[in-house]
Parts: C-alpha cells; structure tokens; sequence
C-alpha cells in the first residue's frame, strides 16, 4: 500500500510538472496572468506555468494579412463604388494586445473597414483611381495611430479593387474621348498659333528688304517651271511693271 501511494505520488508530480512547462517558438509571446492580474510577457524558449495559479495566453508576433471585404463607399462627387483592400500588421507589444482590447484580429479587421470607408468618402472617383498610393498612405497612417494604444503596428494597406457600375464606365470613357478631342484641337491651335506667328515674321522681313522678295519670286518661278502643267502665268513684278512704265513715259 505504501509503494502504491510512493507511485502516485510520483506521478502526480510528473503529471503536475510537464503540465507546467510551455515551449514557445521565436515567434511566439507569452502573457501570464497569475490569479487572474496580468504578471509577465515571457518567451522565447521554455516557459515553466504554476498550475491553477498561473494562466498563459499565446500572442504571435508574425505579421499577418488579412483581405479587407468589400465596401460600398459613396465618393466626395456622389459616385457609388466597391472597394476592397489588404491590410498588414503585427502585434508589437503582447500585453497590450491582450489586456486592451478583446480580440485583437478581429477589432483590426472592423477598424479597417470603418477607416476604408471614411477616408474614401472623402475624395472623388478621380482620386480612388490614380492616387492609390497616397490613399493607401493615408489609410495606413490612421490605422496605425488608432490601434497603437492596442500594441498593434500596421505596417500597409493596400487598395486591391476599385469596382464600377458598368453606366459609369461608359461615362468614364466618354470623358476620356472628350478630353482627348480638347487636347487635340489645342495642339491644333498651337500649331496654328506658331505657324501665323512665322508668316507674319517672314512678312515682315520681305517688306523690309526688297532682295529677299526677288529671291523668293525666283524660287516661285523655278517650282512652278518643275509643274507638268501646260499652261504657265508668271508673275510680274510690281518692279518690273514700273520700270516698263517709266520707260513708255520717256518715249511719249
């Protein structure tokens, strides 16, 4: 009877001993409570638990990912569209993540959608579709000041999709066409513009120097002496016509 109650003994204390050890990876925290009033965060490596006296909560440290679901947002220009995203953090301070707030995941989770939704809202449709990242930072940074009090770092955020109403899209690309039209009548005008800006230069130059107008009369005459055409009228000189006129004078 005694060796029966020796083994038991021994036995129980085993049983009390391996049920007392913890192992954590290089990943893994853990929070003590001890009589239920937080004590420590231990960890890495072997982590020996006081049976009954002593609870252990597991946190890791890795960072997780998590797909933000979809959300209706109404733009500052009262477009509606569905927006979804990717978030990234990591638990930085292990207590606080346990002893502040309940369920950590899932808070971070509800808090992305609130704050998706309430940034969005406040820029236009233009804005979700070319400055992404600058949404993205401004999402990331008030993530990141809301969940700092829960020992949570978010590290980004990133805009997956920006869906819409297929009416829209055909309004989109309507305002796309127009744009494109505007620009290209502007280079037009420009190039006219620039071209009226030269004749006028070369106008001025020719009236200026009667040589350069005989140069360029000549190079008249020799373009059109290249012309298959049959019939040729030549030009005459305004020159040309006094000279002849002065001469019929003098005759007279």
């Amino acid at each position: 009877m005694f060796e029966f109650s020796g083994f038991f003994v021994v036995f129980v204390v085993i049983a009390l001993l391996i049920s007392s050890l913890r192992i954590l990876r290089e990943y893994e925290r853990g929070v003590v409570f001890m009589l239920g009033r937080f004590w420590k965060a231990k960890g890495p490596g072997l982590v020996i638990i006081l049976p009954g006296i002593q609870q252990m909560v597991r946190v890791d440290l890795r960072t997780v990912v998590f797909d933000v679901p979809s959300q209706d947002v109404i733009s500052r220009d009262n477009v509606s569209v569905k927006v979804n995203a990717v978030v990234y953090f990591r638990v930085i301070d292990p207590a606080k993540a346990i002893l502040q707030v309940e369920e950590y995941m899932n808070a971070t989770s509800q808090l992305a959608q609130t704050t998706l939704r309430a940034v969005l809202g406040k820029h236009e449709l233009d804005d979700m579709l070319a400055e992404r990242e600058r949404l993205n930072h401004d999402i990331q940074q008030l993530l990141d000041t809301q969940t700092d009090a829960w020992g949570i770092k978010v590290s980004n955020v990133e805009i997956k999709h920006v869906d819409i109403d297929e009416s829209m899209v055909r309004a989109i690309a309507k305002q796309a066409e127009a744009e494109r039209d505007r620009r290209a009548k502007i280079i037009h005008a420009e190039g006219e513009l620039q071209a009226a800006e030269k004749l006028l230069a070369a106008a001025e130059i020719l009236a200026v120097k009667p040589q350069a107008m005989q140069l360029r009369y000549l190079q008249t005459l020799s373009n059109i002496a290249g012309d298959r055409s049959n019939t040729i009228v030549f030009p005459m000189p305004v020159e040309v016509m006094n000279l002849l006129q002065r001469g019929m004078e003098r005759g007279e």
